[in-house]
């Protein structure tokens, strides 16, 4: 039989700024949203390098994540009517967690960091994958005094996370006084950086938006400086990790075109009495009537741990299905998020059961985070 495939090309996978420097500290890699990533690094892996965001510092790179820049007369008004939450409820220099949602479904598209610089200049942070749709939307909607931007490749982006974040910073001259959810500039070595008080761990963090060509100099610098605050270059295990025990959710398998923000008790980036964005009829009918599912915390009870796909059951009644699950190093019991079917009645403190390779065990609903976090 013939395969159909054979002669389809494959897209090769794009790399950071920073792949050299991570081979050189013996990361292993894979494939994230088009891109090749490290995954985790030699000398300790995701346990390490998750314990020492929470303890100490940790660096990332994170130059995957999507770079849109919307610019022109109106850029704020035209990102507010598309997006749901309300640009209007911040000021420039500061950030707002948002999403990009189907306006026929209210399904998300992607969830999105917005810093507004001005009334006509707004940039945005979307996921590697979804960068393209995202621009692509943004850019069929665009009236024309606005301009939006795919500058995916043209910055890096390092997030600088744990408790000794700002020390490291400080030592290095770069602002770190700013509020969370704001963005200040600095310079490093010659380069602008923006210094975000903004990140991914629940921990104090900077995310640092640098240009492309000035993201090896930045690194060596965090890493030179690093050493006598425990510092550690960490990989997507660890963000992982560290993310589900925020209960974070990950576009793609907690938020997705199918997995609504009403579904995704992700609501409260909603601007409810805004007018006008991408998905607000569909919205406003699902929250009148309530969701049919709604993703809730699981802790284990028994030993096992949940991942992805894993079915959640009431008894004999197969009740939902597993977004994220993990081990979490913090807590030493398996966590997850769930879409739990709301008609089964379940509350927090409830105990049901997962699926684990025909296996049942035991777990608890509660509410995330799973761990206390340091940042509001």
């Amino acid at each position: 039989m013939t395969d159909v495939t054979a002669d389809v090309p494959v897209a090769p996978l794009r790399r950071s700024p920073l792949h050299e420097r991570h081979a050189a500290l013996g990361a292993k890699f894979a494939a994230f949203g088009g891109w090749q990533m490290p995954l985790e690094y030699a000398g300790g892996g995701v346990l390490a390098e998750h314990t020492a965001v929470r303890t100490a510092v940790g660096v990332f790179d994170v130059s995957h994540l999507g770079k849109a820049r919307v610019t022109g007369p109106g850029a704020v008004d035209f990102v507010n009517a598309c997006l749901t939450n309300d640009l209007d409820r911040i000021t420039a220099g500061k950030a707002q967690y948002t999403l990009c949602c189907d306006d026929a479904t209210g399904g998300v598209v992607d969830d999105i960091i917005a810093y507004r610089y001005a009334d006509d200049h707004v940039f945005l942070v979307p996921n590697a994958a979804n960068t393209a749709e995202v621009v692509r939307r943004l850019r069929a909607a665009a009236p024309p005094s606005v301009t939006v931007t795919d500058e995916h490749e043209a910055y890096a982006v390092l997030a600088v996370q744990g408790p000794q974040s700002a020390d490291l910073l400080d030592k290095l001259g770069l602002p770190t006084g700013h509020e969370y959810m704001s963005f200040s500039v600095g310079t490093l070595d010659g380069a602008e950086v923006v210094v975000c008080r903004t990140g991914y761990t629940g921990e104090h963090g900077y995310e640092l938006v640098v240009p492309a060509g000035s993201a090896v100099a930045v690194w060596d610098a965090l890493h030179a400086a690093g050493t006598a605050y425990g510092l550690r270059a960490c990989g997507l295990g660890a963000r992982d990790t560290l993310r589900t025990e925020m209960g974070y959710p990950l576009h793609g398998q907690d938020l997705s075109l199918e997995i609504t923000p009403v579904q995704g008790r992700s609501g409260w980036a909603v601007g409810w009495q805004k007018p006008a964005f991408w998905g607000r009829d569909a919205l406003l009918a699902e929250k009148a009537a309530g969701p049919r599912r709604t993703l809730r915390g699981l802790e284990a009870v028994d030993r096992g741990i949940p991942r992805a796909g894993m079915t959640v059951y009431a008894g004999d009644t197969a009740i939902g299905t597993v977004t994220s699950g993990t081990f979490s190093p913090t807590r030493k019991v398996g966590i997850a998020l769930a879409l739990i079917d709301t008609a089964a009645g379940i509350a927090d403190g409830d105990t049901v059961d997962l699926d684990v390779r025909g296996r049942r065990a035991a777990v608890r609903v509660v509410r995330p985070p799973f761990v206390t976090p340091s940042v509001k």
